[in-house]
């Protein structure tokens, strides 16, 4: 009902605006090379608004102006800024040469209207749809991953619902740090709470792994805190998604692949395709594409003596098993992913000063993955001898030839959002209202499972006698419900995040040099725990993956108002100065308040130098306070254990003495210096320092106190504002480009992010109970997956060549060090993963002039993650100095070796190996 009144009050509100403006022109024309060719996404800009378009792909574009005459700003990376004064309505065809290299508009990171990025205060990365497809990557999360070296996404082995969305981050500060925008307005969060012990854990991000590639006109992203503009999560920065506005024309593309072992087959089809709307006075885009990638399984030969020693096994039976079943039957790798994607973006003129503009997206996603193989010699036919029947095999000895059996975790993802909103000018000012809405939700399956616990159904009496005295044989005890009696196929629920958001935002110049921006935003917000069936949590649950019990699950919701003021001022031509302040006032925790200044100075056309200071905050999700569960998960030397996250509204909380979730809160300063050397040469740098106070942290495994409560589990865990940290480091980008060699054109690009610290500030800050107990919320697993996780550097180099209708290109990504400090592992050990260097190359041929051909080859050289023990100490040295112990420590983090290419805890590349990847485009 909510959204149906906000939607009318905006309908009644663009009625209202209708007969405003009635003097507006329409311009059309096309932008060229000095070729005469068409160059498309050239930023096309009404020189004092921030009335703007972006060229076609034939570089063809359309833009309604208030008055003639005006000014238009043609400008794009790599090429000459050009002012066009218009004087009449007529055709325009604008020539642009090639310089410039910094002059792209980006509209990310400010308030004020869109400006050049020579003069933007902050590190800005744009990413094109071009690059991004020249990845040969088929999620955009995984291309940003070879395209941008401060973000990182990882893969991780068998962790439940984890295999549904990996997770992603900016400058090692975790998934919930980073704020997804889409087309300037807020994506809504995952449903995913990631809680095994993986990189990510106990965060939450948004879903971009299902928005199509093919509807991406560019991506912007802000290297740096932006709380100020745009409110929680932007601690870390920001990626702003810009849809393809193309009006005439689209495409088709069909895409397949496969490992160089042989699965991993992927197959996808996608189209584009843009129109105008009535007499030009609009556009619609929209993108379908659906695709399926099948398994690509990377199991290791699991060891035997650590295989008995955990489960207390025959060491003759668990031979006999392995010999048949080197890798213990587990399947880990890549799950087979099958996806349907729908995307729309258009706009509407309503009058001639006011545009309604929309988009909408809807994404399906269906994942099948698998949980550790369950042994004969795990869950075994003495313990459970209905299993002979559940799962008859090939076991030589075993009643029914039971050989184990291996249960599946399915996902099922829906992800949408949808934006409505108008554009006008009023008066000289800016005005964007919008309203966006979008959810995502998860539901599971498991099947091959059972319920192996001991839960009976209540005891009846029957009175026979008719005497009112239970008498001998009148009680009929209750049922087995579960074991012999347990289905083998549970839904176990799942969970939901949905928000709603209001949006009004004011802008004007007010001279040449000063101008203002003001606005505010209402969000409302629901968490949804999805309650599962019976069997499915009843007495511990399916094996494999416990449902959500009716008591930890339900609806929870909360809303925040916020609002903000910028000012933008340039005193001199080439210095600019930005301030913004903003409040927030949340539901559940009350108020916040940041600020940030940044600014750019400009040295004689070439060099800008430039800075910012700032504060921030992040507010804890809906997620991380009401999430409470029972879940399975791997202990290092005693398998598969079950744990229990406590949240900290719970009856449970108060027995541990947890206290409520507050925001974290930040102060960021970076300072850079950009420059255009030459035609063919230019770079960024920049220094950034990330401080965060009260960090929230998804606790490492407590010891429960002996407490009905708790009965049951083997561990807890809870969310705590445990940490200070600080972070910082140096992002390079170096463009040397539109190099004429032979008859084609060469380019280099190398970019790169080093990391000088990220680390805890302090100590732990343990709730008092945890303390007395001598235990702490933050162990050494856990630093290591908040700091060491991701590389301390990565550095891209990418080499591009041109030349007639081929285009080439080879790009290296450098992934330096990661260090690991496993669950269990030997405090006098820790693990490192190998710099290496992983290639791709990529070869487009350009068939007719609608017609292209792609060849992708990702690691090309087959390049694998390789880890090894390193001593922290003597002890340590001993320890790698003995074979036997060295064995025993890498079954501790490998399961035995069922993940011994990565570890238990994931990695940081491509584990797949080669992969090989073709597709055709055609061009309506």
């Amino acid at each position: 009902m909510k959204q149906k009144y906000l939607l009318r009050l905006c309908t009644i509100t663009f009625m209202f605006m209708l007969p405003l403006g009635l003097l507006a022109q329409t311009i059309k024309g096309k932008v060229t090379d000095s070729s005469g060719a068409g160059l498309p996404y050239m930023n096309i800009v009404e020189k004092g608004t921030s009335n703007g378009v972006v060229s076609d792909d034939n570089g063809e574009f359309s833009i309604t102006v208030k008055n003639l005459p005006t000014t238009l700003v043609v400008s794009s990376m790599g090429f000459k800024t050009k002012n066009v004064k218009v004087t009449q309505p007529s055709y325009l065809t604008i020539s642009v040469s090639e310089d410039n290299a910094l002059d792209e508009v980006v509209i990310t990171g400010s308030r004020a209207p869109a400006r050049s990025n020579t003069k933007s205060p902050l590190p800005i990365d744009i990413v094109s749809a071009k690059d991004l497809v020249s990845t040969g990557q088929t999620t955009f999360d995984k291309a940003l991953q070879f395209k941008i070296p401060s973000f990182n996404t990882v893969q991780t082995p068998v962790n439940d619902a984890t295999s549904l969305l990996d997770p992603y981050e900016i400058r090692n500060m975790g998934p919930s740090r980073t704020l997804i925008l889409i087309n300037g307005k807020r994506k809504n969060l995952s449903a995913l709470l990631y809680t095994q012990t993986s990189p990510g854990r106990g965060e939450t991000g948004s879903d971009i792994s299902g928005i199509p590639v093919d509807a991406i006109k560019s991506v912007e992203v802000l290297r740096d805190g932006a709380s100020a503009q745009y409110g929680s999560d932007a601690i870390a920065g920001v990626i702003n998604i810009i849809l393809k506005d193309n009006k005439n024309g689209g495409s088709a593309t069909l895409r397949t692949g496969m490992t160089s072992e042989g699965d991993g087959e992927m197959f996808g089809v996608s189209v584009n395709n843009g129109s105008a709307i009535g007499d030009d006075k609009g556009f619609i885009n929209y993108t379908l594409d659906f695709s399926k990638t099948s398994l690509a399984n990377r199991p290791g030969t699991v060891n035997a003596e650590g295989e008995a020693a955990d489960f207390g096994a025959n060491i003759a039976d668990v031979q006999e098993f392995l010999s048949r079943r080197p890798d213990a039957g587990n399947i880990n790798g890549s799950p087979e992913t099958a996806a349907a994607k729908f995307l729309v973006n258009g706009s509407y003129s309503l009058s001639d000063e006011t545009n309604l503009y929309f988009n909408a997206a809807f994404i399906n996603k269906k994942v099948n993955s698998f949980a550790n193989y369950r042994t004969p010699y795990w869950r075994t036919v003495g313990d459970f001898p209905y299993l002979a029947d559940f799962f008859p095999g090939n076991h030589p000895t075993n009643a029914g030839g039971y050989d184990g059996y291996v249960p599946t975790f399915e996902g099922d993802l829906n992800d949408y959002n949808a934006t409505i909103g108008f554009k006008s000018v009023i008066n000289d000012w800016n005005v964007d209202a919008s309203f966006t809405t979008g959810g995502n939700s998860q539901t599971y399956k498991v099947n091959n499972s059972h319920n192996r616990n001991f839960v009976y159904s209540p005891s009846t009496w029957v009175d026979a006698n008719n005497n009112g005295v239970i008498d001998q044989g009148e009680v009929s005890e209750g049922a087995q419900l579960y074991r012999e009696n347990s289905k083998k196929s549970f839904d176990p629920g799942g969970t939901g995040f949905y928000h709603n958001v209001g949006n009004l935002d004011v802008s004007k110049i007010l001279s040449d040099d000063l101008s203002i921006a003001f606005g505010t935003e209402f969000r409302y917000e629901t968490f949804e725990v999805i309650e599962g069936e019976l069997g499915s949590y009843d007495g511990g649950g399916a094996d494999s993956f416990a449902g959500n019990s009716p008591e930890n699950s339900g609806e929870f919701t909360r809303y925040n108002f916020g609002g903000y003021a910028s000012l933008n001022w340039s005193p001199t031509d080439n210095l600019t100065l930005d301030g913004t302040i903003r409040s927030e006032n949340y539901s559940d925790f009350g108020n916040a308040f940041v600020w940030k200044v940044s600014s750019a100075y400009t040295i004689s056309d070439k060099y800008t130098l430039r800075g910012s200071l700032s504060t921030g905050f992040r507010a804890p999700t809906l997620h991380q306070i009401y999430t409470q569960k029972a879940q399975y998960s791997f202990v290092p030397g005693q398998g598969i254990q079950v744990g229990g996250l406590v949240n900290n509204v719970s009856s449970q909380a108060g027995l541990l003495g947890i206290p409520k979730l507050k925001q974290e809160t930040s102060t960021n300063f970076t300072l850079g210096l950009g420059g255009k050397v030459n035609r063919n040469l230019s770079f960024t740098v920049d220094y950034y320092s990330i401080n965060v106070e009260d960090r929230i942290v998804l606790s490492t495994e407590i010891t429960p106190p002996n407490l009905p409560a708790f009965a049951g589990l083997s561990d807890l865990s809870f969310f705590v504002n445990a940490l200070d940290t600080k972070t910082s480091g140096l992002d390079v980008v170096i463009g040397y480009n539109k190099i004429e060699a032979g008859s084609g054109t060469l380019g280099f690009n190398l970019s790169g992010n080093y990391t000088i610290k990220n680390e805890r500030d302090g100590e732990v800050k343990n709730p008092a109970s945890v303390a007395a107990t001598g235990q702490s919320v933050v162990n050494d697993t856990q630093e290591a997956l908040f700091f060491t996780s991701r590389p301390k550097t990565k550095w891209i180099l990418g080499t591009t060549y041109d030349v007639g209708k081929f285009g080439l290109s080879l790009n290296n990504t450098y992934f330096g060090k990661t260090t690991f400090k496993q669950q269990g592992m030997s405090k006098d050990l820790r693990t490192e993963f190998t710099p290496k260097i992983v290639t791709d190359l990529g070869i487009n041929f350009n068939a007719t002039e609608k017609l292209t051909l792609a060849l992708n080859i990702n690691n090309l050289l087959n390049v694998l993650p390789e880890w090894s023990f390193k001593a922290e100490n003597a002890a340590g040295t001993a320890i790698l100095a003995n074979p036997a112990q060295v064995q025993n420590q890498s079954n501790l983090i490998t399961f035995n070796q069922r993940y011994s290419q990565m570890t238990y805890d994931g990695y940081h590349f491509s584990q797949l190996g080669t992969m090989f990847n073709l597709s055709l485009n055609y061009q309506f």
